[in-house]
């Protein structure tokens, strides 16, 4: 029964479509967060440090809650429900860069400050800017960066909660491999359930490994 489970399309599709949301969300986040813990690390205003708790204490978020205030955003009566994004992937990729940006951005600002206490005054000193530094101390910290944002992958690819308010769930529509592990958990049907769980694990360690073994290449 696993085996012919596995050998359907509808379940390929199912993960594909979690790969796909989760590392549309990884991307978005990384986009979002790498440069604002950098700038973070690198500037000094009022009410930075207000920000940086802020921040850190975002990374516990709690998924259901993330998933109702998106739902609430985004139905019909909501301020964005002109967009038709409730039960769709777009939503379930929005679900989970909320959940995955403050990883990443507190992750890359514990990275960057030790950098910039580091390297600060030598690259002020040979005429970069604050703005021109962003990009110097990401390309200089690349493997604190990676593991920010594979720490943010993590929380994506193993997310129910959120997407299961926001995405419904839906066959051959919005359905992971998360959602569908609970699924197949609920009905009994635990070999698949454990099959799944197994793809999920193996997948998240080539992809992380992948990254790694790329970015520790010399330039």
């Amino acid at each position: 029964m696993l085996l012919a489970a596995f050998a359907s399309r509808e379940l390929w599709e199912i993960i594909g479509l979690s790969l796909t949301v989760s590392l549309s969300a990884t991307v978005a986040a990384a986009v979002l967060g790498l440069p604002l813990g950098v700038a973070l690390a690198i500037w000094r205003f009022p009410g930075r440090r207000s920000v940086i708790i802020v921040i850190n204490a975002l990374l516990g978020l709690p998924p259901a809650v993330v998933g109702l205030v998106l739902y609430l955003m985004l139905s019909r009566s909501g301020p964005l429900g002109a967009l038709g994004l409730l039960f769709s992937p777009g939503a379930m990729v929005i679900a989970q860069t909320v959940l995955a940006l403050p990883i990443v951005t507190a992750l890359s600002h514990r990275a960057a400050e030790d950098l910039w206490a580091g390297f600060g005054d030598a690259l002020m000193d040979l005429g970069a800017s604050r703005w021109r530094a962003v990009p110097v101390l990401i390309a200089m910290g690349r493997l604190s960066m990676l593991t920010a944002v594979l720490a943010g992958f993590g929380r994506t690819v193993s997310e129910v909660g959120a997407i299961l308010v926001v995405g419904g769930n839906i066959a051959g529509y919005t359905r992971t491999m998360t959602t569908t592990i609970v699924l197949e958990t609920t009905r009994g049907d635990l070999p698949l359930a454990l099959g799944l769980g197994f793809v999920l694990i193996g997948l998240t360690m080539m992809i992380s490994a992948a990254a790694f073994a790329l970015a520790g290449r010399p330039s």
